[in-house]
């Protein structure tokens, strides 16, 4: 499986190894990684819960110095307000995460509302095939378990494509593999995939 990396110049930050990049994110550690361009000194990131999002967004605030406000729709307009001025006066970046675009959030103090429209929004995908595949094998191997290629050859096509079914996925796992005391095979991964419900063997 191919895996594209964390751009060389990023510092080694706390938990960056844990943070696998494909085409569901790329765009967006492109962009990070360029904030020294940013005409706007704000990005808001939108995406899935368990996508990575807060570690990336820590990440990011290593690297550039800059703000992070996780949860940015739960927060007072007030702080997001001056947070976004002080991020322009200061040329240090800012970043908030959401769960989705400001559009939905309908912001009621207008000059908030029009700053978050000129800032830029990005958006992390559901994770396709492959990066699904390769959250797997990294979040196993995180729990002492080796993934042999056939199972996640068994695994690939019929995991459920979101962050959400794969950790459901790790946790059925590690849980069975711990019970049995049993290493990684495809029956266990087949009874895994049973008890989250992705599949349905029974007569």
């Amino acid at each position: 499986m191919s895996q594209l990396a964390l751009p060389l110049e990023w510092p080694a930050a706390e938990g960056e190894g844990d943070f696998v990049v494909g085409e569901a994110n790329a765009h967006v550690v492109r962009h990070l990684h360029h904030w020294s361009l940013w005409p706007v000194m704000a990005t808001v990131l939108v995406g899935p819960r368990k996508s990575g999002r807060s570690l990336l967004g820590r990440i990011f605030v290593g690297q550039s110095g800059g703000m992070l406000i996780d949860d940015g729709e739960r927060q007072p307009e007030e702080t997001l307000f001056h947070a976004w001025n002080r991020a322009q006066s200061t040329r240090r970046p800012l970043l908030i995460i959401a769960d989705d675009a400001p559009g939905y959030w309908k912001p009621q103090l207008p000059d908030l509302r029009s700053r978050l429209k000129a800032s830029p929004r990005l958006t992390i995908a559901e994770p396709d095939e492959q990066l699904a595949t390769e959250l797997i094998e990294k979040l196993l191997g995180a729990r002492g378990l080796a993934a042999p290629p056939e199972v996640l050859n068994y695994l690939r096509p019929r995991i459920e494509r979101s962050y959400v079914a794969v950790l459901r996925l790790i946790d059925a796992v590690d849980d069975l593999s711990l019970a049995r005391r049993q290493r990684l095979t495809v029956p266990l991964a087949r009874l895994a995939l049973e008890r989250i419900g992705v599949i349905d063997d029974s007569p």
